[in-house]
């Protein structure tokens, strides 16, 4: 804004004029002199920031970048083998269904769970160390665990622990199992998969039925 003042003489009378100008300053002007970037970017800033969750989205949704397997191991007729050295063992057989599209490589299982330990594979049981589920697929890992301390087995569900390979890189996770429906005189009955398979297999050693 700025003011002027002129002077004039009219009719003998000396008389005062003020003309005040207004100049007009845009709003990208005023972000300028605070040192902030004109506000007409937010919109493209925006458009960047949502593209980049759609992608991180479609790619966990596809499972590119976090697995979505879900894992249970076969209760049926648990084995119960004892060798010469008196080592009880049981051939468990993990079930794995991918829930995403894309496909899946597992390379390694392992657990941390008193009383049991898991074997690495066998090659005389054909016992592949590598393991791809295709995208909505299913497949199956088979692997030996000996059963250390049956007593020392918790009750709280543990997880498994298994490293994968996607097409986007690798990666490690860990899951639970889920849990086993025993039957008993009060019906069903939810259990921990790692407690259900230790009291099956105990149970078996030690009635003879091996």
């Amino acid at each position: 804004m700025t003011s002027t003042a002129t002077q004039e003489i009219t009719g003998g009378i000396d008389t005062r004029r003020h003309d005040i100008w207004f100049h007009l300053v845009s709003s990208a002007d005023i972000w300028q002199q605070f040192g902030i970037a004109p506000r007409t970017r937010m919109p493209a800033v925006v458009s960047i920031c949502l593209v980049l969750m759609c992608v991180a989205a479609s790619l966990w949704w596809s499972g590119a970048t976090t697995p979505r397997i879900q894992w249970t191991i076969d209760s049926f007729f648990p084995s119960a083998d004892v060798d010469d050295n008196g080592v009880l063992s049981t051939r468990a057989l993990f079930e794995l269904e991918n829930e995403a599209i894309s496909p899946i490589t597992i390379t390694d299982i392992s657990m941390s769970i008193p009383g049991l330990r898991l074997l690495p594979p066998e090659s005389s049981q054909d016992e592949s160390a590598k393991t791809t589920v295709e995208g909505r697929g299913m497949d199956s890992v088979s692997r030996r665990i000996v059963i250390t301390d049956c007593g020392a087995v918790p009750h709280e569900p543990r997880p498994i622990r298994f490293t994968y390979r996607t097409w986007l890189g690798t990666g490690s996770s860990e899951v639970t199992p889920t849990s086993w429906q025993l039957t008993g005189k009060a019906g069903q009955v939810p259990v921990a998969w790692q407690r259900g398979l230790a009291g099956l297999v105990c149970n078996k050693a030690v009635s003879g039925e091996f």
